[in-house]
């Protein structure tokens, strides 16, 4: 079974966006989408309204900067702070271009720090990359179990 991606959004523009972008590039996870940084904690640790989700972590968070109730980068450092989820892949996916948010974003852990383009095309390029890369390409760490993967 494909672990999900799980997408941390609260607009809506950009959503639909990133949404067409995954389905564009073909992906078979399952997105799994969060409006801000509380949800996304409580998702993660399996809180709240997700009590009830099945163990095991996404394959990546992609995650914008600016959210509502706790931001991209408290988000980012709950999840580096906790052992359980620490190696999880987390791709910032902002607009912003702040010097120290990306210095931040870097010091607190996170994969990669992705500037959303304005373009469409560019967009839906970027998204597709990511997800390509960060569900299927990248090796997990030992013991996050990948049963799709096959060695040969």
């Amino acid at each position: 079974m494909l672990k999900p991606i799980l997408l941390v959004e609260d607009d809506a523009r950009d959503l639909e966006l990133t949404l067409v972008a995954l389905e564009r590039s073909q992906l078979a996870n399952e997105v799994i989408v969060v409006r801000d940084g509380a949800e996304a904690l409580d998702y993660l640790r399996r809180e709240g309204s997700h009590a009830g989700r099945g163990e095991g972590n996404p394959a990546v968070v992609l995650l914008d900067l600016k959210l509502p109730k706790v931001n991209g980068l408290e988000v980012l450092r709950s999840v580096r702070a906790t052992d359980s989820l620490k190696s999880i892949p987390v791709v910032m996916l902002t607009s912003s271009q702040a010097e120290s948010d990306v210095v931040e974003s870097y010091a607190l852990g996170v994969n990669a720090y992705v500037v959303k383009p304005v373009e469409f095309k560019q967009f839906v390029s970027a998204i597709a990359d990511l997800g390509v890369f960060w569900a299927v390409l990248n090796e997990p760490p030992p013991g996050s179990l990948r049963t799709h993967r096959r060695h040969g």
